[in-house]
């Protein structure tokens, strides 16, 4: 029969839906097959934009006798790891689990017919290789083991599960030593190529966030360091704007090429603050800072907007070349043959040496990725760019994975806020509040907020916490910025929602509702994402601080106390939660998060963008025109174009001059 996936809002599933795998989509009803036939689950992970997915796909799952095999053993079930993050996260962890640590996707698991993991593993090719067997090697293990040793399998299963179930750590007495954890990020930061780690290395926003927070000179130098090179390399798309996923070298020459909205949307806010963190006589580096923002959102509104408004999640690594013949990068990679035929010999020369293309390449058969050498003209920078752009639209274009996630749209209409203000860029700010109403009309269901959506179409999955938090700190945003409390209602929704949904009994939160799985998921690392938790203790204090809730910041701080293990044991990995502490840590010293409330009928009045510039780290603006109900006691006996700082139970004469608006933001009391 015709597989159960052509009508899903996944582009991923429907990359599987002409295959005579008979798939599933996660479900109640998926599972209940599972236990009427007595039939071992072949789950697999994956998502629209994955090179090894596609390539698994066509090997293994396109062949008719591969296809045959699994359907007479398994019911196999196909699951979107972006419309389905706790499904992905509860065997992910079980996958690392039972392989040493190692995971990746495809994702490829078989459970016992209650969800059960008793095998996991990766990709597995289609004939068997050094050390990795073959995928048909592997069904028929798992058949053959399902009828012979079944016994010794669910025993497996079992203990699988009971392990996950117990590995919650306590939280610590006391807060960690916010030196050593500098210490220890320092430790493993790049001196050459800036960044953390080794190959493959990633951007890691909430980190470089964290290091901007408090704007000391060590740690102002790690995270200014690594957003040049980061922004220099190769892992960033110098003609098209926006970065890659990832470098598979420690000089972020060479990216997996897939651009994923999460990567951008928070680097995009990161590469604002570290902007802004700049001093104004280092040019330079506040120039390229400016170019890379500029260029996030250039491509955004080129490649990533639907016609809701909605930002669709990802761009494929792969496409093909001018024979039909699929490579992985092929649509961004240039020789100084291609530049002269673009630009003509002089600039194409100038552009070779600005642009590091050399004859035998950075890449492969002599094809270079773009990176940015010296200190160019931008003028001219700026024309050859656009001439390639240009050039490189008539090439086969990646595939676009069309999915809408609600965390990724927040976390971008956030950024995108920020830098709208900062530039003073209006159009930025309406291309936030498109997506915003996207949101509205398509992921909100009776009061909650769904997770995915596709061409206006909503998926079934309820949020989850990263979904709530980064929507709800992104509603609050928009409110602040544009005066209309409507905003601000709608975010103290989300977040009253999520406490209810998410709550945990130590006082932090699951990542997801509990639908009845082995594990309810909770990760408190924050990787290229902040986790559920760090995301919802972000809200909670925006949300709190504009709606006068001290009740939602009490509420942030009982959750901030479960995040400490991870930031005293592992602090490159809790970049959200650290930078929460580095907060916390200036509020005890005086330098407590504070409400700018800038009193103007214009949005982006002087005294507004200044208050964006210069605020310090957890700070909340509000700018809205005289007497506007909603924000409590904000705008109370405020009439004057003005800017009313007030930080904790201190407030500050008010300020009619930009100039002057320093001293109220960083004065310690």
């Amino acid at each position: 029969m015709a597989n159960r996936l052509r009508e899903s809002s996944s582009d991923y599933l429907l990359q599987h839906a002409h295959q005579a795998v008979d798939w599933w989509e996660w479900s109640d009803e998926a599972l209940a097959e599972a236990k009427a036939q007595d039939k071992p689950i072949l789950l697999s992970v994956g998502y629209a934009s994955c090179h090894w997915c596609h390539v698994m796909s066509h090997e293994s799952f396109d062949d008719p006798t591969v296809a045959a095999f699994i359907n007479e053993h398994f019911v196999p079930i196909k699951v979107d790891r972006q419309q389905h993050p706790d499904v992905d996260a509860v065997y992910m962890t079980a996958t690392q689990a039972m392989n040493g640590g190692s995971g990746g996707w495809p994702m490829t698991a078989f459970l016992t017919p209650d969800g059960r993991p008793f095998f996991t593993g990766t990709y597995f090719p289609p004939e068997a290789q050094p050390g990795m067997p073959s995928f048909t090697q592997v069904l028929k293990a798992m058949a053959d083991g399902w009828h012979s040793r079944r016994d010794k399998m669910t025993a497996a299963a079992s203990y699988v599960a009971e392990t996950l179930r117990v590995r919650d750590a306590a939280a610590p007495e006391g807060t960690p030593d916010l030196r050593a954890a500098i210490d220890q990020v320092e430790s493993s930061f790049d001196l050459i190529h800036g960044g953390f780690g080794t190959a493959p290395k990633f951007p890691a926003p909430t980190l470089l966030d964290a290091l901007l927070v408090k704007g000391d000179p060590r740690s102002l130098e790690l995270a200014q360091r690594t957003l040049e090179t980061m922004a220099r390399g190769g892992i960033y798309d110098q003609v098209g704007g926006g970065f890659h996923r990832y470098s598979v070298d420690p000089g972020w020459v060479v990216p997996h090429f897939e651009k994923m909205l999460y990567d951008n949307a928070l680097l995009l806010g990161t590469y604002v603050r570290g902007w802004r963190r700049t001093a104004d006589h280092d040019s330079g580096l506040r120039a390229l800072y400016e170019r890379t923002a500029y260029g996030i959102v250039e491509w955004l509104e080129r490649e990533m907007v639907n016609d809701g408004g909605g930002f669709v999640s990802a761009l494929d690594a792969d496409s093909c070349d001018i024979r039909g013949a699929v490579h992985e990068g092929i649509f961004y990679l240039w020789n100084p043959e291609l530049l002269d035929d673009a630009l003509g010999p002089e600039l194409g020369e100038w552009a070779a040496d600005v642009f590091h293309v050399t004859r035998g390449g950075t890449f492969e058969d002599g094809l270079s990725t773009l990176q940015l050498r010296g200190r160019p003209d931008y003028a001219r920078l700026d024309e050859v760019s656009q001439k390639l752009l240009e050039e490189r639209e008539t090439r086969f274009r990646p595939a676009t994975d069309e999915l809408v996630v609600a965390a990724w749209n927040g976390w971008m209409i956030t950024s995108l806020v920020a830098g709208s203000l900062i530039f003073n860029e209006k159009s930025w700010l309406e291309l936030a509040l498109r997506a915003a109403h996207h949101l509205l009309e398509v992921h909100s269901a009776d009061g909650d907020l769904l997770r995915t959506s596709r061409r206006g179409q909503p998926g079934a999955a309820l949020g989850s916490a990263e979904d709530f938090g980064a929507v709800a700190e992104a509603f609050s945003t928009l409110a602040g910025a544009t005066g209309d409390a409507a905003w601000l209602r709608r975010a103290e929704a989300l977040v009253d929602r999520a406490v209810e949904l998410f709550g945990h009994p130590d006082g932090g939160f699951y990542d997801a509702v509990d639908t009845g799985l082995f594990d309810r998921p909770r990760s408190l690392t924050d990787n290229v994402t902040p986790s559920g938790t760090s995301a919802l203790i972000a809200a909670l204090r925006h949300v709190g601080l504009l709606a006068e809730r001290p009740d939602l910041i009490s509420r942030a701080d009982e959750a901030a106390r479960t995040t400490w293990a991870t930031v005293g044991e592992a602090p490159r990995f809790a970049g959200a939660a650290l930078g929460d502490l580095l907060i916390a840590d200036e509020a005890r010293r005086g330098l407590k998060p504070g409400v700018a409330v800038v009193v103007t009928d214009d949005p982006f009045d002087e005294l507004a963008r200044a208050a964006w510039r210069l605020a310090p780290a957890g700070s909340v603006i509000l700018a809205a025109r005289p007497g506007a109900e909603g924000f409590g006691t904000h705008l109370d006996g405020r009439s004057d174009r003005a800017v009313y700082v007030c930080r904790g139970t201190v407030c500050f004469d008010p300020v009619t001059d930009y100039n002057d608006l320093k001293t109220p933001l960083w004065t310690r009391v």
